[in-house]
């Protein structure tokens, strides 16, 4: 089969002809039919994910179950599946012990998990072997390319909205209109939030309002002269950005960070009213759980959420790769290894 390989920190993604995978015991074949690419494959590339080369990238990975391994009884041929970043857990590790949900939070804390595109094949390749426990079932009515995004930039923006648990009365901005930020617009107008897209790039904001946002500004600012925000969803990994915001959030408010940036860390400036006295939150999010995903994919099967995507097929990955590390891919990227 063809798959696209990280041959080693900072290289080229090079796409190669690889063995294809069989399903062993407790694990399900899926015929790859979309591929997101989250700009966690940079963080990968570029070695933050640790000396895991050579490695197929892709963690938002959906298509068709093609062969069902010894001792799998919830998944059947046929199946129209997606997969996360995290497969499942040893069980058997103190952090296991504790029965806690499969999380992103998983992934951190027992050794021994399985977590796609990391230490096991990823999914920007033709067919990819998972744990079935790990595979959630797709709503027919929504598409292959639209459920990718899903399976992380949904998942993901999701979870930290879940997280803040904003109340009726409150509201939400979000600080980062791209892959994730656009997805988690649409997710706060869709929950009936007063929504408020942050972003410096004047040629977002005509799309943020179609997106779902009820105003679009610039910075901290500007949003505390709105009147302020309840939570501050941080889409981004220019952490400055969303720190200026926080200048706009109102007592009580709630920062939930959902964008990566493993280079620098987020701080909480001492000017104004000190932060401790607004009784504010931080909040570190990540992958919530697998009902949280079952929501956010109900919603976009309804059309209450849709990924704006570029689709590329699998010879073009290195192009897509090339937009994703350097910023010119708007919102998603989708590999599509059998279109």
């Amino acid at each position: 089969m063809k798959a696209v390989v990280m041959t080693g920190a900072n290289q080229p993604w090079e796409v190669r002809e690889v063995p294809t995978p069989t399903a062993e015991p407790g694990q399900v074949l899926v015929k790859v039919h979309a591929s997101g690419m989250c700009f966690t494959d940079v963080w990968a590339t570029t070695g933050y994910g640790g000396d895991i080369y050579p490695q197929t990238p892709g963690h938002e990975v959906v298509g068709e179950v093609v062969e069902v391994g010894a001792g799998v009884h919830t998944r059947r041929v046929g199946d129209r599946v997606g997969t996360t970043w995290v497969q499942s857990a040893c069980g058997r590790c103190d952090y296991c012990r504790e029965n806690r949900p499969l999380t992103g939070q998983t992934a951190m804390n027992c050794p021994g998990a399985r977590t796609t595109g990391f230490s096991a094949q990823g999914g920007h390749a033709e067919y990819i072997a998972v744990t079935a426990g790990g595979t959630v079932l797709l709503p027919d009515a929504l598409s292959y390319e639209d459920a990718a995004p899903m399976m992380c930039a949904g998942y993901t923006t999701w979870s930290g909205l879940r997280d803040a648990s904003p109340q009726p009365h409150e509201k939400v901005a979000v600080v980062g209109i791209g892959g994730l930020g656009h997805v988690a617009l649409q997710l706060a107008k869709a929950s009936g939030f007063e929504t408020i897209a942050i972003t410096h790039s004047p040629d977002k904001h005509d799309l943020a309002l179609r997106l779902g946002a009820d105003h679009v500004v610039a910075n901290g600012k500007e949003l505390r002269d709105l009147g302020g925000t309840d939570v501050l969803l941080v889409t981004t990994n220019a952490f400055g950005a969303a720190e200026e915001a926080m200048t706009g959030l109102r007592p009580d408010g709630r920062v939930v960070l959902s964008g990566l940036d493993f280079t620098q860390p987020f701080s909480i400036s001492s000017e104004g009213v000190p932060f401790h006295m607004m009784r504010q939150r931080v909040i570190g999010s990540t992958h919530g759980g697998r009902h949280y995903l079952a929501e956010v994919l109900d919603l976009a099967a309804k059309g209450k959420v849709k990924p704006i995507t570029e689709t590329f097929p699998l010879d073009r990955a290195t192009d897509a790769y090339d937009r994703l590390a350097s910023g010119e891919m708007r919102f998603r990227g989708v590999l599509t290894p059998h279109a």
